[in-house]
């Protein structure tokens, strides 16, 4: 039904565009192309290098440009509303109320400073009473509570064997630094990290007035602890094995495993009722079950303290927000802290998300994209089905249940239709640090209430505002909030050559979630079981570890390659986005078409707008990080990388042998 709703409004639109012509005042003019390169040896830079050459990136920030750093710029039209809601009075409990006294507490750093570390000497002062394990524990689970996570590691969502039900996780935590590696890595860059983040632990013990030497030992404790933690951890590569994450076990077989940790206890102090649980990583819990003992209680203190400490440095007075930044800096490469109310906006977005979105959506996103992007989406999936009626490595029987799942997609297109109540989060405008923690309390009941209920699949995991989209595959959903259904990715007066290049291509990308090295895993309803036959996911994965091994050789700021086995599945959603999209876009009138606008082809303009969605450019600080830590290519390796596979690419710029981008046909890798 839903199918045939789609297609009836994509003709009906179909039939309401007007041609695009050389004299249409609403054609968006392509800009910040560098004709001085060649496209085949760099698309990236061809599309981008004007730009590239003479953007600046603000001292505030690590990055300009497209996709997340996109962030920066809504973040001063979500700041904007704010300086207008904040300054007036509203009826006390209505979203304006809410979220104007949120951001206006948090603007108020007289009040702030004046205060100093005192909001957390209560938790500093339960940590000190602390005198046994089962007292540990008992603090760690209330703090979990308030948003100060730290040696368990809890969230809510669907059971992977059963889809339909949410069930309790834990997962690996601990940690302060990025990831594990940063622990064990000795290359100068990580050891300044290593250092920055020491010398950041031991300025907040020193400013809840400990003296130089304690909190420098205080540090080198915690630190150590750390350490220890995570060399149980398993690396961003290894958790992205889906079936090892899911170790459903009986909370009474982990209570007789893991007696220091007393999961039964420790479950109800947290709240959770459940008869079993979901642990993501179980060496993690063996280790901590070992650490917790033997471990001095009077270490695990210090360990606390500093972990509260982290955790609420950035709703304290203007010392602590100056240490955390002074860490910051060393490990993104950021020069100058945000503005307050940037960093303000950001705490209204993470706290009261959709009760802001509410206040977006009414100003900055129209209808009509919404309908614009329901014709674009039903367009991929129909290419996206046509390329599975074309493989000729896929048997029909794997066919058949690929594109049952395709069908069975659900689509969410800028804002929910059923917006999230925040009646319960308490909002004063003098208390920024309660305000914080109601928030936090609220999301944590909000996660709670959901163990053992069946799954809401109407639930989104990301403000509307935010520029990004997701795939989620245990709901089978893609989603595209109205943050990023703005240029450079969609424009509602675009020619179709942009916009299927622009969102067409995320969408694509999106869309191939559901088939990549994690997706593959899910059926049509969100469960992790096999429904491929056993030789096509060998060819399968063959296809994958092609993808792998190619992305492997890109390199990055001259000596750093690309880690192909972490970014497997986006570079894969990369490589068949181009295609579905390239498809797709051949279904319409210009699509069909050779006319040039601007002195380039539709197939010209469409590559064009892929290179301009991933227009980025980072500090190096940020991409070090960004390629240990982030399981998405840098910018260049998303547009040169997806392209130098795609033959059609290759016509539209007369890409020859020679050329730096170029592959023999036969060496072009086609997943989808």
């Amino acid at each position: 039904m839903k199918r045939l709703l789609f297609f009836a409004l994509a003709l009906l639109l179909a039939g309401a565009c007007k041609h695009v012509s050389d004299t249409d005042t609403n054609r968006v003019v392509l800009t910040g192309i560098d004709t001085t390169k060649k496209p085949g040896d760099d698309f990236f830079m061809y599309a981008n290098g004007i730009w590239y050459d003479t953007a600046q990136i603000p001292p505030s920030q690590t990055g300009v440009g497209s996709y997340s750093f996109m962030n920066f710029p809504q973040r001063i039209r979500l700041q904007a509303i704010l300086d207008s809601i904040s300054g007036s009075t509203h009826p006390a409990g209505s979203i304006e109320q809410k979220v104007g006294d949120f951001y206006a507490s948090g603007m108020d750093t007289t009040a702030i400073n004046k205060r100093g570390y005192e909001p957390i000497k209560p938790v500093l002062a339960r940590i000190d009473a602390v005198t046994d394990i089962a007292l540990l524990l008992k603090l760690v689970a209330d703090e979990q509570k308030s948003g100060d996570g730290s040696i368990i590691g809890f969230s809510v969502g669907p059971d992977d064997k059963h889809s339909t039900v949410n069930i309790a996780q834990f997962y690996q935590a601990g940690i302060g630094l990025p990831e594990r590696d940063y622990y064990f890595k000795t290359d100068s860059s990580t050891l300044a990290i290593q250092k920055a983040y020491k010398t950041y632990l031991t300025r907040l013990f020193e400013l809840t007035g400990t003296d130089a030497a304690a909190a420098q030992k205080n540090a080198t404790v915690t630190y150590d602890i750390e350490k220890q933690l995570a060399n149980a951890h398993r690396t961003n590569i290894e958790l992205r094995n889906v079936k090892a994450n899911y170790n459903k076990l009986a909370v009474a077989a982990l209570s007789k495993k893991h007696a220091n940790l007393r999961w039964t206890t420790l479950l109800n102090d947290l709240g959770v009722k459940a008869d079993s649980v979901n642990v993501g990583q179980p060496a993690y819990y063996d280790k901590l079950n070992t650490l917790v003992k033997s471990v001095p209680i009077n270490d695990w203190k210090v360990y606390l303290k500093a972990n509260a400490l982290t955790n609420y440095s950035k709703f304290l007075s203007q010392p602590f927000v100056d240490a955390s930044f002074a860490y910051t800096k060393i490990l993104t490469g950021q020069a100058v802290k945000k503005t307050r109310a940037e960093e303000m906006t950001q705490a209204v977005d993470g706290s009261l998300g959709q009760a802001l979105a509410q206040l977006y959506v009414k100003k900055y996103f129209p209808e009509d994209a919404k309908k614009r992007m329901a014709v674009l989406v039903d367009n991929l999936e129909k290419a996206f089905e046509a390329r599975i009626n074309k493989l000729d490595w896929m048997s029909d029987s794997t066919k058949a249940k690929a594109k049952e799942k395709l069908f069975a997609f659900t689509e969410k297109i800028g804002y929910p239709d059923r917006w999230r109540d925040y009646s319960k989060v308490d909002v004063k405008r003098d208390a920024y640090f309660e305000n914080r923690l109601s928030a936090n309390k609220n999301d944590y009941l909000y996660s709670l209430a959901k163990v053992g209920k069946p799954v809401d699949r109407t639930e989104w995991f990301t403000t509307p505002p935010t520029v990004t989209a997701y795939n989620n595959p245990p709901l089978n959903e893609i989603v595209f909030p109205a943050g990023i259904l703005q240029s450079p990715y969609f424009n509602l007066y675009a020619d179709d050559a942009l916009n299927y290049g622009g969102i067409g291509m995320v969408i694509g990308h999106e869309i191939t979630h559901s088939f990549d090295d994690q997706g593959a895993q899910y059926d049509k309803v969100g469960n992790v079981t096999n429904w491929w036959k056993k030789s096509d996911y060998d060819k399968f994965k063959a296809k994958t570890q092609q993808v792998i091994d190619q992305y492997n050789s890109f390199t990055v700021l001259d000596s750093m390659h690309v880690k192909g086995a972490l970014t497997v599945g986006e570079n894969t959603a990369d490589i068949a986005g181009v295609a579905i999209a390239y498809d797709a876009f051949k279904l319409t009138d210009q699509g069909k078409d050779t006319t040039k606008l601007d002195g380039f082809t539709p197939d010209q303009r469409f590559f064009i707008s892929i290179a301009r969605i991933w227009r980025v450019k980072t500090k190096d600080e940020f991409m070090r990080m960004y390629v240990n830590t982030n399981p998405h290519s840098p910018a260049k390796w998303r547009v040169n990388g997806p392209l130098m596979n795609f033959t059609p690419f290759y016509k539209a710029f007369n890409v020859q042998p020679g050329d730096k981008l170029y592959k023999p046909e036969t060496a072009r890798i086609t997943v989808w």
